[in-house]
């Protein structure tokens, strides 16, 4: 398994294994997906056999904050680490940045709780309607 930095020609093959992976909502459409792609400092997929596994991005200024917006593994490499491997590549070793996250998935909160994060009691979100 190789986890890297997205390259340009893998945003139609990520956006399609998104879709195929329940993530079709959050997706849209090419041009949107790709305008979502650009619009994050740290995008990264996983790879077996030139095949994508997995797929996270985040949202960081790189210094202080940063934020975790997804994390998606195929169904069939789960619980193999690629997820781990996504989200340490993703918020790398900077122990100055205090990385949140979304984890209402069923299950996500103890796998995240592995990779060090825990449940806070002051964040805040301001819903999308």
């Amino acid at each position: 398994m190789l986890i890297r930095d997205i390259q340009l020609q893998e945003v139609e093959p990520v956006r399609q294994f998104l879709c195929a992976n329940g993530w079709a909502h959050r997706v849209g459409d090419a041009e949107q997906f790709a305008l979502l792609l650009a619009n994050s400092q740290r995008t990264a997929v996983a790879v077996v056999d030139r095949q994508i596994i997995g797929f996270a991005r985040a949202i960081t200024d790189g210094i202080s904050n940063g934020y975790l917006s997804m994390l998606v593994v195929s169904s069939a490499h789960r619980r193999q680490g690629v997820g781990r491997g996504l989200v340490q590549h993703i918020t790398g070793d900077n122990p100055h940045i205090t990385w949140v996250l979304r984890a209402g998935r069923e299950g996500a909160e103890a796998f995240f709780a592995k990779l060090g994060f825990q449940v806070s009691s002051i964040a805040m979100e301001r819903l999308r309607s």
